[in-house]
């Protein structure tokens, strides 16, 4: 039993945090200890700059200089996508060619934020970035950040062009993803880590995941179990994740937050969040650590 497979990005892709010194500069040498580590326990993609990477807070130049160091440290061993999203389609475009040149392999689009475009609006954004650069587009749907759906309708006609190749899926319409699944190649990435076994299991290319940043061998051996045939071990796997998902990704902070509290905590590459947001809490990084070493006996 196996899944449909991904065309560009492969299946295990983490939305890699971004690792800051104490001073809350950019620590290019944490970022390829980190992307390293990563890759070599189980990610085959990195997604940098996403929300998890903290995208709104690091500057243009800091975006390209984050791609180089991982595409140097992690060489082809894994797919390195640039998150790319901005409210802006012409700033997108300038990011989009940036990060080209800076030696990405493709590019994760999140919808334009804020100004809530319509439908016709959102598909001419992705058409403009596709048909700006070389590389293959990632559409990103999370309608509790942005304000807007990128509706399954637009999704199907965005699915004609050469260059756009994929979809991040954090709408919690999970019929939606079907609809596309059904009509479509897209391969389809479970963008929320409680979802990534349900949508593997209907024809999913895999997950784009916070929570890889800590437990990336676990995630990625649901989905070897699951394309095994142990369906069992698979969701097993799965449900005893589950607290440690719930503690990183529900529990009333951003992803980001408490992904750095338990990298830091394990002393692997994060360093402290920029302004707004606010470290973690002493109890909580307790908390994390403790269900991080339950899971993987640690």
């Amino acid at each position: 039993m196996t899944s449909s497979p991904a065309p560009a990005f492969r299946r295990a892709l983490c939305a890699m945090i971004t690792p800051f010194t104490p001073s809350g500069t950019l620590d290019l040498d944490g970022a390829q200890h980190l992307a390293a580590h990563l890759v070599a326990n189980g990610c085959d993609g990195l997604v940098l700059s996403g929300t998890t990477g903290e995208s709104p807070t690091t500057t243009d130049a800091e975006k390209s200089a984050l791609i180089a160091a991982v595409r140097e440290a992690v060489g082809d061993r894994a797919k390195v996508l640039a998150g790319i999203g901005t409210p802006d389609t012409r700033h997108t475009v300038e990011l989009a060619r940036e990060a080209q040149k800076a030696g990405a392999d493709g590019l994760l689009v999140v919808a334009p934020y804020y100004s809530r475009p319509p439908q016709e609006a959102i598909e001419a954004h992705f058409r403009d970035i596709a048909d700006a650069c070389e590389l293959p587009l990632m559409l990103y749907d999370i309608p509790a950040r942005t304000g807007v759906r990128i509706e399954p309708e637009t999704i199907l006609r965005l699915a004609g062009h050469p260059r756009i190749v994929a979809v991040k899926d954090c709408s919690s319409d999970f019929l939606g993803a079907q609809k596309v699944l059904a009509r479509t190649d897209l391969a389809y990435y479970a963008g929320c880590d409680e979802h990534n076994l349900a949508l593997y299991a209907v024809g999913g290319a895999g997950y784009v995941s916070t929570v890889a940043n800590v437990i990336p061998a676990r995630l990625r051996a649901v989905l070897d179990a699951f394309d095994a045939g142990d369906t069992a071990r698979a969701a097993r796997l799965q449900h005893e994740a589950t607290p440690l998902i719930e503690a990183i990704m529900s529990a009333g902070l951003p992803g980001t937050v408490t992904a750095k509290a338990l990298l830091n905590a394990l002393a692997l590459p994060a360093g402290p969040v920029r302004a707004p947001l606010r470290p973690a809490a002493p109890a909580t990084t307790d908390t994390l650590l403790s269900l991080h070493a339950t899971l993987t006996g640690a």
